[in-house]
């Protein structure tokens, strides 16, 4: 499993060790747990996508590229990267964790891809992870643009009806079902009491994201009609 994943990043580590400890989750109860590489691989990411960033878009301002850094350096993005590396196969976590779906969480899944690359830098410095970050976001998300779905559609929308009505969305649960390990969660957005939109997530979060698009879309439309 972990030569595949060596192969997957284009990148072979020198430390096997510190690999392991990169893949070892906190429920594991092991002297050596990926908490302290996570906090590295977390501020790491944090500089490395601003760099790419600042170089791919010369045309934006910084309030533009920070929407796009917080789009790309969060647990939803980390998420689809660690799921592009296939490390559901390679975690290790306790029974008990594993029995509980642990292998595909996203947050355990998200803290082990910053924890891989927390362990890279310290092994090889910011190069490599610049040229493993930049293949991944390429691969992953390949339009990727400040208009592109991975903008921030909540703040995005917050600044544009504060603008046009000098308001502030509104977001209303409507209702929410499912287990404890399987929520979902119904939103509403209302602006000035008109309803703009209703979405369904697995989290609240994401669902009010989900309606933020759909609002702020709409009134793009209405703005330019």
């Amino acid at each position: 499993m972990l030569e595949k994943l060596q192969e997957r990043l284009a990148y072979h580590f020198q430390d096997m060790n510190l690999l392991q400890q990169a893949l070892t989750h906190k429920s594991t109860k092991t002297p050596h747990n990926n908490e302290r590489l996570e906090f590295l691989g977390d501020a790491v990411l944090d500089l490395v996508v601003a760099e790419i960033l600042y170089a791919r878009f010369a045309d934006l301002q910084e309030g533009d590229l920070s929407k796009m850094r917080a789009s790309l350096v969060n647990e939803k993005a980390f998420f689809k990267l660690a799921s592009f590396l296939q490390l559901q196969d390679c975690i290790l976590i306790s029974p008990a964790e594993a029995n509980n779906h642990g292998h595909t969480k996203p947050s355990i899944l998200a803290n082990a891809f910053e924890a891989l690359m927390g362990a890279i830098y310290l092994e090889s410095g910011l190069e490599p992870i610049k040229t493993l970050m930049t293949r991944f976001l390429d691969h992953v998300y390949p339009d990727l643009s400040l208009q592109s779905t991975f903008m921030d559609y909540k703040s995005a929308l917050q600044e544009l009806t504060q603008a046009r009505f000098k308001v502030v969305p509104t977001y209303t649960l409507k209702s929410e079902s499912g287990p404890d390990h399987a929520k979902q969660f119904e939103m509403q957005i209302f602006i000035l009491d008109k309803l703009y939109g209703t979405c369904t997530a697995k989290s609240k979060k994401e669902a009010q994201q989900l309606c933020a698009q759909m609002a702020y879309q709409q009134l793009r439309m209405e703005g330019s009609a």
